[in-house]
């Protein structure tokens, strides 16, 4: 079998997983946000957090629940590897340096994840499990709510309130990231990877030294990882590592958890607004976009000219032989697409034009399908965007989901997708006219460019992957990346919330003969378009620069 048709294979195989699970996954999801029931596990947290479940938050009140919530995982987080050296399970590794510290605080609790250290040498069993582990559950879980109570701004009327964030945050936790995460687990494990809480051990000699590995909470930390798009990985190499990543089933199941909830949200998008073709809609847009990017860089890397890469098959550099091209480049292409960024091959060894595809990936903002909750919201954002210029194109005022988009709502949305793009742009502009920034690039010219532009895509759109030939491990990286993850994470959420705030007070328009048709494929196409032309504009003269330079100089 060519290495070609068993890559289709293998997409094949995924679209039909992800069909199977999309109903079942989306309409419990919708279940367990629209019920008015609690577990007796979630009465004890509540209890615990000294929370009322039942009352309802206006946009103000859920907005300072989710940054005081997550204002207290970085700190929590930052003091744990302050500590480090001093709690039990470190494995005798010291304490995190502040800056770094702060750097991976600020990475886990904005489901960024990026790492500037390497896990196996720096994390013991406390921090990776009690402290990074924890913050993949609850920062998806941040995610989901968010993307929640915009949609009951769409489904609810003359009202402003969004639900509870901390009953979201409870349930999308208990009810639908720790079950997958079990299940996920134990198929794992059965592939081969590492679940245990060993200590450093030494496996084998070389000629001037000697390897050693340490154990871990492998399996149950790569599975939160995957499936709460969060991407951290307990090893350095990440999903490269055979023990994160054993086999191509492994690695096809993963990237099946990547692309798992995010897909299925539209269903319960679709549910809560009441209209499921509504949410085929905004999933045949995600669907368009991620199989178009995958196709175009399976093609990249097989067919690149040269013949190096003739002799070889393809752009096998960087890349596990155990996942081939294929596996490789469908992984790639999920995790950037997704604010994920977990690896199974170096990005900085694709090809010019597949790292341009990559990083044009997360500079969609995520959102096809996008991260856990954000890739949904950021979605109807941009779908608000669509029709706001389809009113402009006829001369009508701009309605979704029976909803006037008027003066305030555009704004807000105009905010949404200047933020993350302002913070790109911004900071590398920074990184490259300063002296020192530039002494971490391993490459020059328009390569040693991408490097610096991939860290702050990949930081300011909660991504987490890194171009892997960046020492960003740096006072000026770890403070700067820091701060992009943060901006990008929370300043989106203050415009998504005020916004939904804003739809729920409204009182909903009836359908007339000239109301645009947001169900139909034409509006699929439109807000396509809509997404490839303001990302383009904003990012097309730094791609520019970067990866199409390399791209067209190869």
């Amino acid at each position: 079998m060519s290495p070609v048709l068993a890559g289709v294979l293998q997409l094949l195989a995924l679209v039909a997983a992800l069909a199977l699970a999309y109903r079942p996954l989306g309409d419990h999801m919708a279940r367990v946000y629209g019920s008015k029931k609690h577990l007796r596990a979630e009465k004890w947290i509540y209890k615990a957090i000294g929370a009322d479940p039942d009352a309802e938050m206006r946009w103000p009140a859920y907005l300072r629940g989710v940054l005081a919530f997550s204002a207290a995982g970085v700190l929590f987080l930052y003091l744990l590897q302050r500590l480090q050296g001093s709690l039990p399970g470190s494995l005798g590794f010291q304490s995190i340096d502040p800056d770094q510290a702060f750097n991976t605080a600020a990475s886990f609790v904005a489901n960024t994840n990026w790492q500037s250290y390497s896990g196996e040498q720096a994390m013991g069993h406390v921090v990776q499990t009690g402290g990074l582990a924890v913050q993949n559950f609850v920062s998806a879980a941040v995610g989901i709510a968010v993307a929640v109570a915009l949609v009951r701004g769409f489904a609810r009327s003359r009202t402003g309130e969004l639900g509870n964030f901390w009953a979201d945050l409870v349930r999308g936790t208990v009810r639908i990231l720790l079950p997958i995460s079990v299940l996920g687990a134990l198929v794992l494990v059965a592939c081969g990877a590492l679940q245990n809480f060993s200590g450093i051990h030494q496996v084998g000699q070389f000629l001037g030294g000697s390897q050693q590995w340490n154990g871990g909470a492998v399996a149950s930390q790569e599975v939160i990882k995957e499936v709460g798009t969060n991407g951290g990985g307990y090893f350095n190499a990440n999903s490269a590592h055979p023990f994160e990543n054993p086999t191509p089933f492994s690695n096809l199941f993963e990237i099946f958890l990547i692309l798992l909830i995010p897909f299925a949200l539209t269903r319960t998008f679709g549910r809560m607004v009441g209209s499921l073709r509504q949410g085929y809609a905004i999933l045949a847009t995600m669907a368009t976009i991620w199989l178009g990017f995958t196709a175009l860089m399976m093609w990249t890397e097989f067919h690149h000219g040269g013949p190096a890469f003739d002799l070889a098959g393809g752009a096998t550099e960087g890349k596990e032989n155990r996942f081939g091209i294929a596996g490789s480049a469908i992984f790639s292409v999920a995790t950037t697409l997704t604010s994920t960024g977990a690896v199974n091959s170096f990005h900085s060894s694709y090809t010019g034009f597949g790292g341009g595809i990559q990083m044009l990936g997360m500079q969609l903002g995520e959102i096809a399908p996008g991260g856990t909750g954000s890739g949904l919201y950021g979605m109807l954002i941009l779908a608000i965007i669509a029709v706001f210029i389809a009113g402009l194109m006829v001369g009508r005022t701009p309605e979704y989901l029976g909803k006037k988009i008027g003066t305030r709502e555009i704004k807000l949305a105009a905010c949404y997708i200047l933020v993350t793009p302002a913070l790109v742009l911004g900071f590398t502009a920074v990184a490259m006219a300063l002296p020192t920034p530039g002494d971490s690039m391993t490459n020059t010219g328009a390569h040693g460019f991408s490097e610096i532009l991939y860290a702050y895509t990949s930081g300011a759109n909660n991504n987490g992957s890194a171009f892997a030939g960046l020492n960003a491990d740096t006072q000026w990286f770890n403070s700067t990346i820091g701060l992009a993850m943060l901006l990008g994470r929370f300043l989106p959420m203050v415009f998504v919330l005020a916004l939904a705030g804003s739809l729920a007070e409204q009182q909903p328009v009836p359908k007339t003969a000239g109301t645009l048709r947001t169900e139909k494929p034409l509006f699929t196409g439109l807000l396509v378009g809509t997404i490839m032309i303001i990302t383009g504009l904003t990012y097309f003269p730094a791609l520019a620069l970067g990866p199409l330079a390399e791209g067209l100089a190869s």
